[in-house]
Formats: structure tokens, C-alpha cells, sequence
């Protein structure tokens, strides 16, 4: 089996919740798939929810780019760009790098859903 088969999908879904979106991703978040993630994002944000909502619960890895990602939705975005559940490592990474000071971190998505 090659690298690129034992990859997942980053973009596991793109819920709406009321006025909110809810983009779910998955696996390691790198400057593979980067463009997959910002695409969603932003088509995300081109539909003008109140706010977006960002689920890292399944996310592995997240690097640099995919980080900047973030930031950049977070800029775009009208009703703010909401991060919920990173696991220990995904946190870790939006502390180092500051990040966790710029966007909203959740431990669910429901919490980042009625903040």
C-alpha cells in the first residue's frame, strides 16, 4: 500500500447547525492536503455563518501550513473561526506556535457552539 492510500480524507464533513457551520477534519493536517482544508474553509465561509466552528477531534498532526490555514479563515471569517475539540497533541501545537491566543479554543463542539 502506498503513503497516499493510507492517507484519510482531511475534510470528514461540513455541517450546518443553525446559522453555524461546523467543519469536521481528520488525520494529519500538512502541506499535503493543505489545500483540501483551506478549500473547505473557505467555501465555509463564502456561505456567511454566524460563526465557524472547526472540529480537530480526529485530527493527528497538524503543521504549519495547515495551522496558517486556520489563521486565515480566522481573518475571513465574519462571526469568527471557533476551534473544539484538539487532542493533547493539536493543543500543544496551537500553544507553541500562539495561536491558542488568536482563535477560540473548545473542548467540545457544542461549547464552541453556544460561547
Amino acid at each position: 500500500m502506498t503513503e497516499e492510500r493510507l492517507r484519510e480524507e482531511p475534510v470528514v464533513s461540513v455541517d450546518t447547525i443553525g446559522e453555524a457551520i461546523v467543519v469536521r477534519l481528520a488525520g494529519d493536517l500538512d502541506l499535503y492536503n493543505v489545500e483540501q482544508v483551506r478549500a473547505a474553509l473557505i467555501g465555509a465561509i463564502d456561505r456567511s455563518p454566524s460563526r465557524l466552528v472547526v472540529d480537530l477531534a480526529e485530527v493527528e498532526f497538524i503543521d504549519s501550513t495547515a495551522l496558517g490555514a486556520l489563521i486565515d479563515a480566522h481573518r475571513n471569517s465574519s462571526g469568527g473561526l471557533y476551534v473544539a475539540n484538539p487532542q493533547d497533541p493539536i493543543r500543544r501545537a496551537l500553544q507553541i506556535s500562539g495561536i491558542d491566543r488568536h482563535l477560540k479554543v473548545h473542548d467540545s463542539v457544542d461549547t464552541a457552539l453556544s460561547a
